[in-house]
């Protein structure tokens, strides 16, 4: 029988990934400060996404998650928030034209900003500073005073998510999703690329589509899901005393629900047994999900599983698996097997972004296209095989002409790397290389829709 569950109880489990903060009581006045504060989101969302996901899950319906690697202070705009919610919209046109599936869209954004590290310093020069680890925790620049953890940074990253999210919900909910504006999606540095031109093609039957519903009296007056949408947001529960400060319980079920998002995951280095970032998200409401890679047994992803949701819950879980394109046919199949032999109803969802990272001859770290692409053909070879539903993709991305990613249609090259290279952290797929990646997974859903039609017949 598991152990009561509180807000707090993560503290008495190992903690891996936070930062020391020096200032303990700074740490507590900011946390107190916070809870204080307005929930970002409310438990009603978090539960209509999960079900939504549980749609996912039955293979009717397909998940898009995808924003930045790491949110900054620095490069906090709305153009850049509207750019990369355009990009998912276009994704997710593009899926649902091709698939004939709902797309669940959620975003890596309003919250994305503490980042885990393979270790607690970094040596430049000779010098040992602590690491960034995302800007609410300490700051990018290598100083001994910017490392320092500062807790009033949770406050400044809670005032941007709000601010995020404000502008989301209006974007979702104010117009901007008008399926009549699907040809204003479009970046206009995208006009060069091929697959700008086949999303105006596709954006053409979509219009045709609408006219032919107006003239039988269907319009976006009589149907709202024509203009607006849902829009979710999820970041990594990796800085608890945040998440904690923002978790509250739902005045009408009386469960708990972390806030700060709609859902959150759990790293590939935070996900083990006697995890304290295990034993928080298992009290909380939300839908969750755990990043599955090379390391992660079938028999600990089964204790995971039944830690974090011991009641079966139907789109509560979801599996983003990120095992790098040369491992993922060979690593993938035993957690499938071993997840489907146990009745557990999950989302399998490939993040191919994290297990292809390579060093350019430049210097610069980066991920090309091609094995990106090759991660995601894989997943889905591999739930073809073992008749499975290959239910989402999860990318870091922006909306912004970025080159940080080599390949893709408009080729970016290694001496190229350096022209646009904005991130904070990792490299991210430009706004052209997401729409490609969206045509490519319609393809490759169209795959298994047929697949799945062969069965039934």
């Amino acid at each position: 029988m598991a152990a009561i569950w509180a807000p707090d109880s993560w503290k008495s489990a190992e903690a891996r990934q936070l930062p020391t903060y020096p200032d303990a009581q700074a740490l507590d006045a900011a946390t107190a400060q916070l809870a204080s504060y307005p929930p970002l989101v409310f438990a009603g969302e978090a539960r209509n996404l999960t079900a939504e996901l549980a749609q996912v899950a039955e293979g009717k319906a397909f998940l898009l998650q995808g924003g930045d690697c790491a949110e900054s202070f620095a490069e906090f705009h709305p153009n850049y928030i509207r750019d990369t919610f355009r990009v998912i919209l276009q994704m997710a046109v593009v899926l649902t034209f091709a698939s004939k599936l709902p797309t669940v869209k959620v975003g890596r954004m309003a919250g994305q900003f503490a980042k885990p590290r393979s270790a607690d310093t970094e040596t430049v020069d000779g010098v040992e500073l602590p690491s960034y680890r995302g800007d609410n925790i300490n700051d990018i620049a290598f100083t001994a005073e910017g490392r320092v953890p500062d807790p009033q940074r949770m406050i400044r990253a809670y005032s941007q998510a709000a601010a995020t999210l404000n502008l989301l919900r209006a974007f979702a909910t104010g117009g901007y999703a008008n399926l009549h504006q699907v040809h204003r999606w479009t970046h206009d540095f995208m006009g060069r690329s091929p697959w700008a031109k086949k999303y105006a093609d596709v954006a053409d039957r979509i219009g045709e589509a609408l006219d032919f519903m107006a003239a039988c009296g269907i319009d976006a007056d009589s149907v709202p899901q024509l203009k607006a949408t849902s829009f979710y947001t999820s970041h990594e529960a990796l800085l608890l005393p945040y998440e904690q400060a923002l978790t509250r319980q739902d005045s009408l079920t009386g469960d708990w629900y972390d806030t700060s998002a709609h859902f959150l995951w759990i790293g590939d280095r935070t996900r083990f047994d006697g995890s304290a970032h295990v034993e928080f998200l298992r009290g909380i409401g939300n839908p969750i999900g755990i990043k599955c890679g090379p390391t992660l047994e079938p028999d600990a992803l089964l204790r995971m599983l039944d830690t974090l949701n011991p009641n079966r819950i139907a789109g509560r879980m979801t599996l983003i698996t990120r095992y790098g394109h040369d491992k993922i046919e060979a690593g993938l199949p035993k957690l499938v097997r071993a997840v489907q032999r146990e009745g557990h109803k999950v989302v399998w969802s490939c993040d191919p972004m994290h297990g292809n990272t390579v060093k350019a001859t430049t210097g610069y770290k980066t991920r090309p296209f091609d094995r990106i692409l090759a991660e995601v053909r894989g997943f889905f070879a591999v739930h073809r095989a073992e008749g499975s539903h290959a239910g989402g993709i999860h990318a870091e991305m922006t909306g912004q002409n970025v080159t940080e990613c080599t390949g893709g249609a408009i080729a970016v090259t290694e001496q190229a790397l350096a022209d646009r290279y904005h991130t904070h952290c990792d490299p991210r797929l430009n706004a052209g290389q997401s729409l490609e990646l969206a045509f490519l997974l319609a393809e490759m859903l169209n795959d298994e829709m047929a697949e799945r039609r062969k069965v039934a017949a």
